[in-house]
């Protein structure tokens, strides 16, 4: 029989589970990143502890991300409290983009999220902002003074 024609389990064609991956670079945080990652962490714990022993369907996943929230509080570097005077990672930054006013906190990549306005300090918006004073006009997606620096705060 030809080998085309054999199929020995569905197993086999299933995607392969792979790590979750790390983001390059170092792993900056913020104490509310540092406190969310060890939140995590205790949640998967505790979602492991109740995943029944024999079954490696339900406990694979949480190992995995498990592996990877341990990865990421092994390498978290706590950042130190901003000056405030320039932007930088854990700043408040209220910007002008294309005539819309916006504020966000950089923050770590774990802590990121941009519609909650925590923006990744690796994001392109936030590596176009950083060293900025109030009041500067920065390029940004190929526009000259796209961004304006209304404010800079660090917050508590």
């Amino acid at each position: 029989m030809s080998v085309a024609f054999r199929r020995e389990s569905d197993e086999e064609h299933r995607e392969p589970k792979f790590e979750l991956p790390l983001p390059p670079g170092p792993n900056l945080v913020t104490a509310r990143g540092l406190a969310l990652i060890d939140e995590r962490i205790a949640a998967l714990e505790t979602a492991l502890a109740a995943a029944p022993e024999g079954d490696e369907a339900a406990r694979a996943p949480i190992q995995r991300d498990l592996r990877y929230w341990r990865a990421r509080q092994l390498s978290a570097e706590l950042a130190p409290v901003p000056s405030g005077d320039k932007v930088e990672f854990g700043v408040e930054v209220t910007i002008a983009l294309k005539g819309a006013e916006k504020t966000f906190r950089l923050v770590g990549d774990d802590e990121a999220d941009p519609a909650a306005g925590s923006l990744s300090f690796n994001a392109p918006l936030a590596r176009a902002m950083m060293g900025a004073e109030p009041g500067e006009l920065l390029p940004f997606a190929g526009q000259e003074d796209a961004i304006e620096v209304l404010a800079i705060d660090v917050p508590e």
